[in-house]
């Protein structure tokens, strides 16, 4: 696809912020997540004549920031940085409502999951992905998605209960 600055830049402004909100969950670090969009934003813009159809950036996007993320955690060691002060970060930057307690609940539920499920509700839910896409995205089939997010929703809601 032809696509200069401009408008590269008006298709990364409708999703930066669920492109962020994902990183978040994913990396659980503000300033890891930060980097994670950043560099995934770079090899985007460098990589964008790849990219067939304008409607399919999104989904592009999350793919190429999903990858990023899972390469960074690797390479971090998967090291598990559930310490309070990096929690109650979480909730400052990424609560949408005034509950602060909530949100600290929520993000808390949500670092029991697994890397797997993290990244299945975290594209579910930021995304706005279906089943088909993310199984596409993951290399998994549809309802092995779905019965991998009902899972995960399920274990995240008897932790809130």
């Amino acid at each position: 696809m032809k696509c200069d600055a401009k408008k590269f830049a008006q298709m990364y402004e409708e999703i930066y912020k669920d492109l962020y909100r994902f990183a978040l969950c994913r990396m659980r670090n503000v300033q890891d997540a930060e980097d994670a969009v950043s560099e995934s934003v770079l090899a985007a813009y460098e990589n964008i004549r790849q990219l067939q159809k304008e409607a399919a950036f999104k989904s592009w996007m999350f793919t190429i920031l999903a990858n990023t993320c899972r390469r960074r955690l690797k390479e971090s060691g998967n090291r598990q940085r559930q310490e309070d002060g990096e929690i109650k970060e979480l909730a400052e930057h990424s609560a949408k409502t005034p509950d602060y307690g909530m949100a600290l609940d929520v993000k808390k539920a949500f670092l029991v999951l697994s890397p797997e499920e993290q990244e299945i509700v975290a594209l579910s839910v930021f995304g706005g992905y279906s089943s088909r896409e993310i199984g596409s995205a993951l290399n998994l089939n549809p309802n092995t998605v779905r019965s991998k997010r009902s899972r995960a929703l399920e274990k995240m809601e008897e932790i809130l209960e």
